[in-house]
């Protein structure tokens, strides 16, 4: 109403006197999937922008009661207009917007320990005497870890894209199947695709739980899931792999057409959100496992802004799969920063790749065999590098070989040992994902998100990420099995510490890094803590954590605190937190193990502990708790500059202190 008329179209939030920020400009992006994908793809803006702030427009959103878990539509207003939306103003301090979008819409929640460990998928028709006789004893053969069974569509029967029972050919004893899966330390998830035929044994019964109200499309019978009956019939289906034994359920949402009829509410975040209550039955924290974001359709990117309950839902309830995309090179450094930048534009921890890739491109490239139906040694070995450093590590394929033993020799060496350097990283990696479900700061972070102040942190986005807020991640995207150099940018205020060879480089710098498939670029902050299993085990479940291996990187001071519990409970209260701290005074460097603070049904009573200095000197003297330790508990690497000082066993309520001058 003011006489000038202007329009303001961009707002900077800066400290008094600060030089303008950029444009309006997003960082990062979500997509729905990756479905097709060969190289880069568009992706939708969320939540940050690099001048400092972004607006929610939640108008058009119903209300939900996770209390009652049933949604409302919004008041009326008298016929009078009105708007529901949110600004963050939080100009370079990107993790306090995702800590308020956490606090507004809800974190991530923290999934089930096995999670995050090591899952094998293969679209391909195995059976239970494949697991069984042929796929397992050559995982613990090969001495490879194994958590997650994800079996695809064809063991479904009658149809074997959406039919509702276990083809009995294949798998003959549905529940002897899992309850072998189960003796053997592992979980088990179902794809499903969400319609059924009407030739299917159950859908007479689920027509008749819907009322009658399940309609044909092109040629089987589709489901309102806005419908409570409806939704009931759809989950019914269900019943006999979850009796059986299933534990999650891969929606693999393609060409069904099953949609929902709430208003305000988007199809994927509402049935995503039921997947999560369904399966919390069995497993205390449910989840989906799906794609996401359904206020984006699939291949159309036009941002349906009025329906945000996509990208601030499906966070919540879902570990996002992202699609087929192409096994190839330029997917593989797309991915590398997709990661990162989703997880930051919407607050979702917990990303899913198809860790190889879905679809090989057809092309010979180095290792590779002429008609060879798998993807060269080369590209496999570093993908598998990749997932080693992912939210969630899934292994999948199109008919294609993704496991160690279907490579050559090297390209088996470097994936047996990155996969069990996966199993080994659970301990950190959930108190990643729990310190996400309490902060909203997600476990795979954009450089910017801790440097902001640093243009290099927005320019190396695509190429680099933390993993936590102490490790840096550069995963290498380029041909070669002999050695490969990879650039890596070091963010400024410390030295960073080469994880595989102890080499430290200065922060601030750009170095040209080399790394054989042996290797890759991994880095930890002077004075940051990374605590892993210390010896190698076949799966989360049948191997407590009795040996914990904490690395230090020298430099500075830094403290890690390691959260633990049983893994299912959904009363945090029965956790415990054990705080690591590093100090370095002169010549004396001391590691400082806390007593566990908290306790848990099934916690460990012993511990032994071992600590690794990186980049320390010769040392004249090693002490345990005070007193000089044998030569035995210890050895010096003077190539990589790493002293690995074992203390004996005790109770976890003990304290500990190992140092070195």
């Amino acid at each position: 109403a003011s006489s000038c008329q202007l329009n303001l179209d961009t707002v900077a939030v800066t400290r008094p006197g600060a030089a303008l920020l950029a444009p309006h400009a997003p960082l990062g992006g979500y997509r729905r999937g990756l479905d097709g994908v060969n190289g880069s793809a568009v992706t939708t803006p969320g939540l940050l922008y690099q001048d400092g702030w972004s607006l929610l427009d939640d108008t058009s959103s119903a209300l939900y009661n996770p209390a009652t878990k049933k949604v409302a539509q919004r008041p009326g207003h008298a016929g009078k207009p009105y708007q529901d939306g949110y600004v963050l103003g939080y100009g370079h301090d990107y993790s306090r917007g995702l800590t308020d979008l956490a606090t507004l819409t809800g974190p991530s929640e923290l999934l089930p320990r096995w999670s995050y460990g090591v899952w094998y998928s293969e679209y391909y028709n195995h059976t239970a005497a494949d697991y069984e006789n042929t796929i397992l004893p050559a995982f613990r053969a090969n001495g490879t870890p194994l958590d997650v069974l994800v079996t695809d569509t064809d063991f479904k029967s009658p149809s074997t894209w959406d039919g509702w029972e276990m083809n009995p050919s294949e798998f003959p004893d549905p529940k002897a199947f899992f309850d072998w899966s189960a003796a053997q330390g592992l979980h088990n998830a179902l794809n499903i695709h969400p319609s059924i035929g009407s030739d299917d044994p159950q859908f007479a019964q689920a027509q008749a739980t819907a009322g009658g109200g399940l309609t044909l499309n092109s040629g089987d019978y589709v489901f309102d899931w806005g419908n409570p009956a409806q939704l009931k019939a759809y989950l019914g289906l269900h019943n006999g792999f979850q009796q059986a034994g299933a534990d999650i359920y891969w929606l693999d949402w393609c060409c069904d057409q099953s949609s929902s009829s709430l208003a305000g509410v988007t199809p994927d975040a509402w049935i995503n959100q039921q997947y999560a209550d369904y399966t919390a039955a069995n497993l205390g924290r449910g989840f989906a496992f799906s794609r996401a974001y359904g206020s984006l359709q699939a291949g159309g990117y036009s941002g349906q802004q009025g329906l945000p309950t996509g990208p601030w839902a499906d966070k919540r309830t879902t570990v996002h799969f992202t699609g087929d995309t192409t096994s190839d090179w330029a997917t593989l450094k797309f991915e590398v920063g997709y990661t990162p930048g989703e997880s930051a534009s919407t607050g979702l921890s917990a990303v899913s790749h198809d860790i190889g890739g879905f679809n090989n491109d057809g092309t010979q490239t180095t290792g590779a065999e002429p008609g060879s139906t798998k993807e060269a040694d080369d590209l496999y070995a570093r993908w598998v590098q990749f997932g080693t450093f992912q939210p969630i590590d899934r292994l999948h394929g199109n008919h294609s070989d993704r496991l160690p033993w279907q490579y050559g020799t090297a390209a088996q060496a470097s994936a047996e040992k990155f996969l069990n350097l996966r199993e080994n990283l659970v301990p950190y990696t959930y108190t990643l994902a729990q310190q996400a479900s309490r902060t909203g700061i997600p476990v795979v972070r954009p450089l910017y998100l801790q440097y902001p102040d640093q243009q290099d942190a927005y320019a190396q986005d695509g190429s680099e990420y933390l993993y936590g807020p102490d490790v840096l991640v550069a995963p290498v995207t380029t041909p070669g099995t002999g050695t490969v150099s990879t650039s890596v940018w070091f963010p400024p205020g410390s030295s960073w510490t080469d994880y595989f060879t102890g080499q430290t480089y200065s922060g601030g710098t750009t170095a040209s890094v080399s790394t054989d498939l042996g290797t890759m670029p991994v880095f930890i902050k002077s004075g940051g803590i990374l605590a892993t299993r210390t010896d190698d085990v076949t799966n989360d479940e049948q191997n407590p954590l009795a040996k914990v291996t904490v690395t230090v990187a020298g430099g500075a001071c830094g403290s890690f605190g390691l959260y633990e519990d049983n893994g299912t409970t959904t009363n945090l209260k029965q956790s415990s937190v054990t705080r690591i701290s590093y100090s370095q005074n002169g010549a004396a460097h001391t590691a400082r193990i806390a007593a566990a603070a908290g306790s848990f049904r099934g916690q460990v009573s012993q511990r032994r502990w071992t600590v690794k200095f990186l980049g320390a000197s010769a040392p004249t003297a090693v002490i345990i708790n005070g007193r000089a330790a044998p030569a035995s508990a210890w050895s010096w690497d003077a190539g990589s500059h790493t002293l690995t000082v074992t203390a004996p066993a005790q109770p976890v309520h003990q304290p500990l202190t190992v140092g070195y001058r």
